[in-house]
C-alpha cells in the first residue's frame, strides 16, 4: 500500500491578473476575458481551475487553488467557483499589478507557510485546453519531475507559424511524449522566423504554464533576482488576512520590479544548476489573446461562420459574431468579426483584431466607461444593470442574491424609489426596517442612510429610479459593509 510520503502534494495556483484589452467590448477591466463564458457553459476561469482539480490520482494529491487577483476580480472570482463547485484554498490579492514573478512568489511563500513544500501547478486563469486527457496527462508528467526538483515548463506543439506567442528551444526534436531539456527561451519571431521554427523542429509555444516545487522557485528567484525576492518577502511579511483574502503590504509589494516569471528566472536556467525542462503539449490549447484566436477555436458552420446569439446571416463566410442582446445580421460580408453588447458594438476586420486594443486605449485616454464596465455591473451581492439615464435621473434593475444585502449607505446627491418586482425586500430606512414584497414600493430621501436586504431564498429583484443632481456611482458613504469594502 502507498503510504502518505510517497503522494505528491500539488497546490494549484491560478493567475487571474489578466485584462483582456484585445477582447473589447465584452472583455472589460471590470468583467476580464477571464470570466467570460467564451467556450463551453463555464467560464475560462472555472475551467482552469476544473482542469487543476483533476490531476489527482493515486499518487498526487492536489489542494484547493490559490488565486492570484487584485481587489475589484476578488467577490467574481469566488462567486465563479462557488458555481463550480469548487473550494478556494487562498485568495491573494496584490494592491497593483507587477506581472507574474511577484505573483507566483506570492503563492510560493504562501504554500511554505503551511510548513510543507507543495508542487505549485500554476497556470493564467484565460486559455483553452480542447484536450483535457493530454492537459492532465502532461501536466501529471511535469509533476513527476518537478518532484525531482526540477522547473518544468509546458510547451505548446506549434500547428502553424505564430508571431504572436514566444518560444521555447528545445535541445533536440525528441519523441512528443519525452521531457526536453530547454536551450533557450526566444522572443516573438517575425513571420519569416516563425516559419523556420517551424521547419527545423524543436520549438514550442510558451504557455505560460510552470510546475515547480515551492522552495525551488525561491531558491531560484533568490539566486538570480534577489531584489524580487525581498522585496515580495518584505511584502508578504506585511500582509493582512481576512477569512481566505490574504493581501500584501501594499506599499512594500508596490515597490517590486514589475517582472515576468520568464525574464525573472526562466531565462536564466539553461546551463544553471536550476535544471529546467519541458514536456511538450497538443493539447488543443490556445490563449484566446484576441477575436480571431476565439474563431479559431470554435465550430464552424459550412461557410466557416462562428455564430453566437441572435444572428441572422446571407451570403457571409468566415465571420465571427458575438450578440448578447440584440439581433445582428450580416449581408454579403467575409472576415468581419462583430460584438454587440448593450452598450458597445464591435466591428473589425478579422486580419486586425491585435488593433482592438488601440480603441481600448482611446477609451481610457477620454475616461469613458465602456472600458472599465458593461451596463450589467455585478458586485458581491448580486448585480445591477443601467437600463435608462437622462438629465436628473437613472434607472436601474437590481439583483439581490438570497440572504444577501448593499452595506448600509447614504447619498449626498441623489435619492432613489424602489419597486419590488420579484421577490422580498427588507429596507432600512432611517430608523426604520419595513417588509415589501412584489408591486410594492419605497421612497429613500436624499441624505438618508438606507440598506437593502433579501432576507429570502430566491433571488431579489427591484427597480431603482435614482433622482438628483448628480448620479455617479462614487456618491456612496458606506457605514458598515460586510464584503469588507471601502468608503466609495
Amino acid at each position: 500500500m502507498k503510504s502518505e510520503t510517497d503522494t505528491l502534494q500539488v497546490q494549484p495556483v491560478i493567475l487571474c491578473g489578466g485584462s483582456g484589452t484585445r477582447l473589447w467590448p465584452l472583455s472589460r477591466a471590470g468583467f476580464p476575458k477571464q470570466f467570460l463564458c467564451l467556450s463551453g457553459t463555464e467560464s475560462l476561469f472555472q475551467q482552469a481551475a476544473r482542469r487543476l482539480s483533476a490531476l489527482r490520482n493515486e499518487s498526487i494529491s492536489v489542494a484547493a487553488p490559490y488565486i492570484v487577483s487584485n481587489e475589484e476580480h476578488r467577490f467574481l472570482a469566488l462567486e465563479q467557483l462557488r458555481e463550480a463547485q469548487i473550494d478556494l484554498g487562498a485568495a491573494l490579492l496584490e494592491p497593483i499589478g507587477r506581472n507574474t514573478a511577484p505573483a507566483l512568489t506570492l503563492a510560493a511563500l504562501a504554500a511554505l507557510e503551511t510548513g510543507q513544500d507543495p508542487i505549485l501547478a500554476v497556470t493564467p486563469a484565460d486559455q483553452i485546453v480542447r484536450n483535457e486527457a493530454a492537459f492532465i496527462s502532461a501536466m501529471q508528467e511535469a509533476i513527476v519531475n518537478a518532484s525531482q526538483g526540477a522547473i518544468v515548463v509546458l510547451g505548446i506543439t506549434p500547428d502553424r507559424p505564430e508571431t504572436g506567442y514566444g518560444y521555447i528551444k528545445t535541445q533536440s526534436a525528441q519523441d512528443s511524449n519525452s521531457v526536453l531539456n530547454v536551450e533557450r527561451f526566444v522572443e516573438k519571431p517575425d513571420l519569416t522566423t516563425a516559419q523556420r521554427y517551424l521547419s527545423e523542429g524543436g520549438y514550442y509555444w510558451n504557455a505560460g504554464i510552470f510546475v515547480v516545487k515551492a522552495s525551488v522557485w525561491m531558491q531560484a528567484l533568490e539566486y538570480f533576482r534577489p531584489d524580487i525576492a525581498k522585496s515580495s518577502r518584505d511584502a508578504w511579511d506585511a500582509r493582512t488576512s481576512d477569512a481566505a483574502f490574504i493581501r500584501p503590504g501594499k506599499a512594500e509589494f508596490s515597490s517590486i520590479t514589475s517582472e515576468s516569471v520568464d525574464y525573472a528566472v526562466m531565462e536564466y536556467c539553461p546551463g544553471s544548476q536550476f535544471p529546467l525542462a519541458m514536456v511538450p503539449l497538443d493539447a488543443g490549447w490556445s490563449d484566446l489573446g484576441a477575436w480571431d484566436a476565439v474563431w479559431n477555436t470554435q465550430e464552424k458552420d459550412e461557410a466557416g461562420n462562428v455564430h453566437q446569439g441572435d444572428v441572422l446571416a446571407q451570403d457571409s463566410r468566415n465571420t465571427l459574431v458575438y450578440a448578447t442582446g440584440r439581433l445582428v445580421s450580416l449581408v454579403g460580408v467575409d472576415d468581419l468579426v462583430v460584438i454587440e453588447t448593450p452598450d458597445a458594438v464591435l466591428i473589425v476586420d478579422k486580419s486586425r483584431c491585435q488593433d482592438v486594443k488601440y480603441i481600448v486605449n482611446e477609451l481610457q485616454q477620454n475616461h469613458r466607461q465602456e472600458q472599465t464596465l458593461h451596463r450589467k455591473v455585478h458586485r458581491p451581492w448580486g448585480w445591477y444593470d443601467s437600463i435608462d439615464q437622462g438629465q436628473g435621473f437613472k434607472v436601474k434593475r437590481i439583483q439581490v442574491n438570497p440572504k444577501a444585502s448593499l452595506s448600509l449607505q447614504m447619498h449626498h446627491h441623489r435619492a432613489e424609489h424602489w419597486v419590488v418586482v420579484k421577490g422580498t425586500a427588507e429596507i432600512t430606512c432611517g430608523d426604520k426596517t419595513i417588509l415589501l414584497s412584489e408591486n410594492q414600493s419605497t421612497y429613500i430621501p436624499l441624505g438618508e442612510k438606507h440598506r437593502l436586504c433579501n432576507p429570502g431564498v430566491t433571488p431579489l429583484e427591484i427597480i431603482e429610479v435614482q433622482s438628483g443632481s448628480y448620479l455617479g456611482e462614487d456618491d456612496i458613504v458606506r457605514f458598515e459593509d460586510h464584503y469588507g469594502r471601502s468608503n466609495r
